[in-house]
């Protein structure tokens, strides 16, 4: 069966977001039309609509007469997304610990093991599945503030964890057991209803992830 336009269009979308992510269009690399069409096999209307709408998020810059790059990276620009994932990450996380129903408890349980199993193969030494790594390092999170009964803030903080994912993925190094130690903490402390131990754990995770990422930026 063909594909419909949106599904079309959504798949360009999500292609060319996976690639400023992951570094493969590199921050400030003009994005030409042309070259564009032929390594996403879209028309020109579905590219310009999937760059005006990654441009209203943020990674993508418009520029009048000049057309579109990749939004560039800087220090600054990192510690405000960090901080901004901070004050948007923990409310989340506080709402959704108090809210929180039994099938936010067992997807939570499943996200936190996954997460886990990836975490274990990386401090082994085997990092060749970076990519499944950060995405389930995305579902662990996600499914911590999935309960806070806000559609807007769940999309507000689903961008913000984008942008801090392609400065982690410009420098990826693992912070190991650090970084372990303070998911399990996260997770501990949700399923207890701790929402002030919660929220304390993240704030440091997100802050010492800064951290490691400007010392290696």
């Amino acid at each position: 069966m063909a594909k419909s336009l949106n599904e079309i269009g959504s798949s360009t979308y999500q292609r060319i977001k996976r690639d400023i992510i992951f570094g493969e269009l590199e921050p400030g690399s003009k994005l030409k039309l042309e070259g564009l069409r032929q390594r996403y096999s879209a028309s020109m209307s579905t590219l310009r609509e999937t760059l005006n709408r990654l441009s209203s998020e943020g990674f993508v810059d418009a520029q009048d007469q000049r057309g579109f790059f990749v939004t560039p990276v800087s220090r600054q620009d990192l510690i405000e997304i960090a901080n901004l994932r901070v004050l948007l990450e923990c409310h989340a996380l506080r709402l959704s610990v108090e809210k929180g129903d039994t099938d936010w408890e067992g997807n939570l349980v499943a996200a936190h093991h996954k997460l886990h199993l990836m975490e274990q193969k990386m401090m082994g030494g085997d990092d060749s599945q970076k990519e499944d790594w950060k995405r389930y390092d995305w579902e662990f999170h996600k499914a911590l503030i999935q309960a806070c009964g806000s559609q807007n803030l769940l999309s507000l903080h689903a961008v913000l964890y984008d942008k801090y994912l392609r400065y982690q993925m410009l420098v990826l190094t693992y912070r190991g057991d650090e970084a372990v130690e303070e998911h399990r903490q996260m997770f501990d402390a949700a399923l207890a209803r701790d929402v002030d131990r919660a929220s304390t754990v993240l704030q440091t995770h997100i802050e010492k992830g800064l951290e490691h990422t400007l010392a290696s930026f």
